[in-house]
């Protein structure tokens, strides 16, 4: 696991972008006018979601993880060796089924996750609207993978937004032993 490095779980912190974009904000308010024309503007936004930020390096041409990560069969294999595997599928669990086109539909994990591909771009970027079984109908979160060169492997770099903030340490820790530990062992 040394070639890896997992990084953080932002609970209402900024990256540099959002700080910056969040201070030219700030200004720009200040330079339009009174606080008054502003009122209640505060209230129209929610900070109740968290964000996650993880890079891994993969041995692997980045055309052989992203195909580890559209295609069906492939997928399934990783789900096979993932920690949600241990425990066994229940009984009549869906099968895994991934669309490899953009707006395509896939369900993972027995039917447990389950989204829509947003973007594909081959071998560079997947981008998916994606949720678990027990969040409420209807709420969905970004999933965002960008697969980058790294020498004769592929670093991958993601980013998960959107989700309710208290599943932030769950899902970091998801990704972990569902994701990237198992699609390391399939690509090995």
């Amino acid at each position: 696991m040394s070639d890896k490095r997992f990084l953080e779980v932002r609970e209402n912190g900024l990256t540099r972008r959002q700080a910056i974009v969040g201070v030219a904000a700030a200004f720009s308010g200040l330079a339009l006018g009174s606080g008054k024309a502003w009122a209640g503007a505060g209230e129209e936004i929610s900070h109740a979601c968290a964000a996650i930020h993880q890079e891994v390096v993969f041995k692997a041409s980045r055309k052989r993880v992203y195909e580890a990560l559209t295609e069906t069969k492939q997928f399934d294999k990783v789900v096979g060796l993932s920690e949600a595997m241990k425990g066994g599928m229940p009984p009549g669990a869906a099968p895994t089924e991934i669309g490899r086109e953009m707006g395509g539909a896939f369900a993972l994990f027995g039917g447990y996750i389950v989204g829509r591909n947003v973007e594909l771009v081959p071998n560079e970027r997947i981008v998916q609207a994606w949720r678990t079984g027990s969040w409420d109908p209807g709420a969905y979160s970004i999933a965002k993978f960008a697969l980058v060169e790294q020498g004769s492997g592929t670093k991958l770099i993601f980013d998960h937004t959107g989700f309710p903030k208290d599943e932030a340490e769950h899902l970091a820790s998801g990704w972990k032993a569902n994701y990237w530990e198992p699609l390391e062992k399939y690509l090995g």
